[in-house]
């Protein structure tokens, strides 16, 4: 079976790692989740209320990561998906999480990010030069590296397709699997 790696962590958005998961195996991919360690992980729930300048976070579902980031051999999947919440802003400061994710940037694999997870491909120096949607309060750090922030639903620079936040996932996760799909099919089931 073909596999994807979805890297995520405590404070992730639970959305934006709930869809893509389910949304990948219903077409028959395998999804492994990997974190800083191998532990039941706590989301949050990131909303939108009128009258606030910023989002509002809530404690989201928990979900085990089913191995932890030193212990990924990530020539073993096809592609890469790194959802957006808070947990971005920490691991792309794990050493492991770069070690993974450059792998994935290296072999030109297909790597799908959301929101915040942009910041994980601006920490490997894999958006110098190119262009990446991510959530809108991110455009000063990619336009700071040479990146070109793009305010989109579903934007795709070469192998890497990313969006601004979960009310995107359909625009997304379209644009991702016809990434994927040439890259690496699915499994005829």
């Amino acid at each position: 079976m073909t596999s994807v790696l979805l890297i995520t962590g405590d404070a992730a958005e639970d959305l934006e790692v709930m869809y893509p998961y389910q949304r990948l195996l219903e077409e028959g991919y395998e999804v492994h989740v990997a974190a800083p360690t191998a532990k039941k992980l706590q989301f949050v729930v990131h909303d939108f209320v009128d009258g606030f300048d910023t989002y509002t976070e809530k404690p989201g579902h928990t979900w085990p990561a089913d191995l932890a980031l030193a212990d990924v051999d990530p020539s073993r999947y096809a592609a890469l998906v790194l959802p957006g919440g808070r947990a971005p802003e920490y691991l792309r400061g794990d050493a492991e999480c770069r070690r993974v994710v450059e792998h994935f940037v290296d072999e030109d694999k297909p790597i799908a990010a959301l929101c915040h997870g942009p910041l994980i491909l601006l920490a490997v120096g894999a958006l110098n030069g190119r262009s990446s949607s991510a959530y809108p309060a991110l455009a000063p750090d990619l336009n700071a590296v040479g990146a070109q922030w793009e305010d989109s639903p579903a934007h795709i620079d070469g192998n890497i397709v990313t969006g601004r936040a979960w009310p995107d996932h359909p625009q997304w996760m379209r644009a991702f699997l016809e990434v994927l799909r040439a890259k690496a099919p699915a499994p005829v089931r």
